[in-house]
């Protein structure tokens, strides 16, 4: 526990040495709210998904940044679960806060009925931003191509009819469904159904990216020397 805690020290302390990238985090969901403003559905779903954007990019970020240190941390000890889940519970830390302020700032903007509806889709938006974002980190090699794929990611989801079937397929789904429940006097299925999509999502992205963080951080045997004896016609 106390190496995962020294884990996540170090990640918030890494991020707050990037104050731009912090600054960015907070508006860049204001930005996406603030271009449907006017209709309180579609600003909900942008909000969350310029939140989705800024936490996969933080966690996209990090997880490049870490790769040149968490080797040396397994050799004095760190365990690849303890790297793992200090650097996700750090990120999500980070952005739960801006969640948080983002429904405070909806809430008393826009007339919601079912405010613990958008507590939710903003706390899971995040829950599946995160992952997402260290997954991209662990398979794409720098932060270009990263973020290059994230902007694909959040492009098609924005682009995408939500009614089609294929959009379920896509990470952030789940949003549709909860912003219709938050905004129209929909049934409770619409509330389940994005809760089952976002935490079973979450769940794989959280998944994949620590089987592949225990891949790229295996002990590997150290390779040992065998001194070959001199030919007989060296000698």
């Amino acid at each position: 526990m106390t190496s995962v805690l020294t884990v996540a020290e170090m990640v918030l302390r890494d991020l707050a040495r990037r104050r731009t990238v912090l600054g960015l985090l907070f508006l860049l969901p204001l930005g996406f709210y603030a271009a449907r403003h006017d209709q309180t559905g579609q600003a909900i779903r942008f909000a969350s998904l310029g939140l989705g954007w800024g936490a996969s990019t933080a966690g996209l970020f990090s997880s490049n940044s870490a790769k040149s240190v968490e080797p040396r941390l397994r050799l004095v000890g760190y365990s690849w679960p303890a790297l793992l889940v200090g650097r996700l519970a750090a990120l999500l830390l980070i952005s739960w806060v801006i969640a948080g302020a983002y429904f405070l700032l909806i809430y008393f903007d826009q007339d919601i009925q079912r405010p613990g509806a958008l507590a939710l889709m903003l706390a899971l938006t995040a829950l599946i931003a995160v992952p997402l974002g260290m997954l991209i980190g662990a398979v794409v090699p720098r932060d270009l191509e990263g973020t290059l794929v994230l902007i694909a990611f959040v492009g098609i989801q924005m682009a995408i009819d939500p009614a089609k079937d294929s959009a379920k397929y896509l990470p952030f789904w789940s949003s549709r469904e909860i912003g219709t429940y938050i905004v129209d006097p929909v049934g409770d299925d619409y509330l389940q159904r994005g809760l089952q999509h976002g935490i079973g999502v979450s769940v794989g992205l959280i998944v994949l990216t620590a089987v592949l963080t225990a891949v790229r951080l295996r002990r590997r045997k150290h390779v040992h020397l065998v001194r070959q004896p001199a030919a007989a016609g060296m000698r």
